[in-house]
């Protein structure tokens, strides 16, 4: 949720208040043109524990990044999906998923360039 503070004038504050940390993207990532149900978004992010995946899916819906949708049954169905305005980071985190794997790579030639010396 976004407040009215002096803090939060900052854009790039913003997007990081909104999609920072740990699992976040990865979260938003995995939810890319899928509905998913907590259990499934589980086994996709095997580190998080359920406590941090409640937490963090909360907070993307309090954001408007995901939509939660509650079906009324025995035991409850609940399942995840991204919005429209979550939709729109997909460009981001590609963009980034490409700076990443370019660093892995320079990482990777630098190491290997290290043993040669």
């Amino acid at each position: 949720m976004i407040e009215n503070s002096h803090e939060n004038i900052c854009p790039l504050r913003t997007t990081l208040r909104i999609i920072g940390g740990k699992w976040k993207p990865l979260i938003i990532q995995q939810l890319k043109g899928e509905i998913k149900r907590f259990g499934e978004l589980q086994k996709l992010l095997p580190d998080i524990t359920k406590q941090m995946l409640t937490k963090n899916l909360r907070a993307l819906e309090q954001d408007g990044m995901i939509i939660r949708k509650v079906y009324p049954v025995v035991p409850p169905k609940v399942e995840y999906r991204l919005s429209e305005r979550g939709e729109s980071l997909l460009p981001i985190l590609d963009d980034m998923a490409d700076w990443g794997r370019d660093q892995l790579e320079d990482f990777c030639e630098l190491k290997i360039e290290s043993k040669k010396a």
